[in-house]
């Protein structure tokens, strides 16, 4: 069982509140002093199409290189590489849609452009990579995907070297049907499969459990349930880590993560960016 908290990344790239790099890199640290391992610190994207975003080496200039904790980089093309290659960061991610439409509004490429270049990414570096099938339970703007082309993908990263693959729901419209059906298959490429999951439509973590019980076992959450994406219209926030955590752990599954230590990040996180978080669990509280 995995857990990588986007937060730092996909929970802040599309909100109105920009935190400077400094800020950034403190949220990752109180993020792996409640035991997560796996944290998604930046994307090496342009700052004028992220301003949210930008600073990314700054941000690892700020962070440890010896907590034991995976401070990944988001890159979406060969310059991205380059300039995560040139900091700290101990993972690597790319990611990519399975439309056409998306994949000109996301990245200005064709989906087999996209396809290419992420495979020249994975070939590219001897760090651990994990490749995201992005809009893989649907499109914002060609509506329902075909399983069979998101398991086309989801096989053609695992050949091409990724470490892990993760079927994302970028926009929070898919259902646990769904993936009781594209975990088991895409999990004959023979590599670790996870799930990146958006609550837009409150089934994040119905999904999330089904992945659990289909053999998925890298989950990516946000803390405080923040996130989105800004070529996404209507995508609205990730399943939040604490109330991911509060479920897996009362369902017996050990994270070795400190949940009320992470309720208190959340806290913090509200504090810093002066609004409420739409996380539950940070607002209920923990329970026994």
């Amino acid at each position: 069982m995995s857990i990588c908290d986007v937060g730092p990344r996909d929970g802040l790239q599309n909100d109105k509140v920009t935190l400077d790099p400094k800020t950034r890199a403190e949220l990752c640290t109180r993020l792996a002093a409640t035991g997560l391992k796996r944290i998604e610190a930046v994307s090496f994207v342009h700052p004028k199409l992220v301003p949210q975003m930008a600073g990314a080496e700054e941000v690892f200039a700020h962070l440890p290189t010896d907590d034991g904790v995976a401070y990944s980089s988001l890159v979406l093309n060969r310059k991205g590489l380059d300039r995560a290659l040139e900091t700290s960061t101990t993972e690597i991610h790319v990611a990519y849609p399975v439309t056409d439409t998306f994949a000109q509004r996301n990245q200005n490429v064709t989906v087999e452009q996209a396809a290419q270049i992420a495979t020249e990414i994975i070939q590219a570096t001897d760090l651990k990579v994990t490749a995201t099938i992005s809009v893989a339970f649907g499109c914002p703007f060609e509506g329902k995907v075909d399983p069979g082309l998101v398991i086309e993908h989801a096989l053609r990263m695992a050949e091409a070297g990724a470490d892990e693959v993760i079927l994302a729901d970028t926009i929070g419209v898919g259902t646990p049907h769904q993936v009781k059906h594209l975990v088991p298959e895409a999990l004959k490429g023979g590599k670790p499969l996870g799930l990146h999951l958006h609550n837009t439509r409150n089934t994040g973590y119905a999904n999330a459990y089904a992945g659990l019980e289909h053999g998925a076992t890298v989950f990516d959450a946000s803390v405080g349930g923040l996130g989105g994406c800004p070529f996404a219209p209507r995508a609205t926030g990730n399943i939040a880590t604490e109330d991911l955590i509060y479920l897996l752990e009362n369902e017996g599954v050990e994270t070795g993560i400190d949940l009320d230590a992470l309720i208190e990040v959340a806290h913090w996180l509200s504090s810093t960016m002066g609004k409420d978080l739409p996380g539950l669990v940070q607002r209920a509280g923990n329970f026994g």
